[in-house]
């Protein structure tokens, strides 16, 4: 089965000389359609660096990224940002939540931005699923912070993307609200058919995946 996502020598380097960093150095993966893979390492390993570019949200060094089949190291901007809207949707440790904006309307914003109508019966149902429908009119800053991130979880999937990627998604939450959110998630793609990626250094989200990445100074020690 062709990979839904694939990395061949993937390179992100920062410097040079003395000073050079190999956040990223030579790492070739590849991720099955509706695959939960969780990638680990600790702080600095080059888990987020790696993260932004399956996202194509920084541009690699050397090597390549393949999204659904289509090779994006060499995008353009717009390029990349139509790729972000419809094929990928990116959870931040950050909600990254419009202040002023109620629920739903952080929800469809980037469907918005992408001239697409939002489908809310798709909407209410994720609602339904993250156990937020009765939120749906609230302000962020009105909502406990598994709330929030519910709703960046809930903003990544209506735009109906093949590959949700998450950074550090429960980072700012407690253990016990991080753990309903991470199943939360993993029901939610399952739900839908979708491919899940994970950066944590969370052991206990780990077991929680289908397969674990452990990442080590740029590189991929296991497969």
């Amino acid at each position: 089965m062709t990979p839904i996502l694939e990395t061949k020598e993937l390179c992100k380097f920062y410097g040079s000389g003395d000073s050079l960093v190999k956040a990223v150095d030579h790492v070739n993966i590849q991720i099955s359609r509706g695959e939960f893979v969780a990638i680990v390492g600790k702080s600095g390993s080059g888990k987020s660096t790696l993260l932004h570019l399956l996202g194509g949200l920084e541009y690699p060094t050397s090597g390549d990224v393949i999204v659904d089949g289509e090779h994006i190291a060499g995008l353009s901007e717009a390029e990349l940002a139509l790729l972000r809207r419809r094929k990928t949707g990116v959870i931040f440790q950050a909600y990254n939540l419009i202040p002023s904006l109620n629920v739903r309307e952080n929800i469809v914003l980037p469907l918005g931005l992408d001239n697409r109508k939002a489908d809310e019966a798709f909407i209410l149902d994720i609602l339904k699923t993250l156990d937020m429908e009765e939120k749906i009119n609230a302000l962020p800053n009105t909502l406990s912070g598994g709330q929030q991130q519910r709703t960046a979880i809930a903003r990544a999937i209506a735009a109906k993307p093949s590959i949700i990627l998450a950074d550090e998604p429960t980072g700012n939450l407690d253990s016990r609200t991080g753990d309903e959110v991470i199943s939360l998630l993993k029901l939610s793609a399952k739900k839908y058919g979708q491919t899940l990626v994970v950066i944590t250094h969370n052991e206990d989200i780990a077991q929680m995946a289908d397969r674990t990445l452990i990442l080590e100074d740029g590189r991929i020690v296991n497969a």
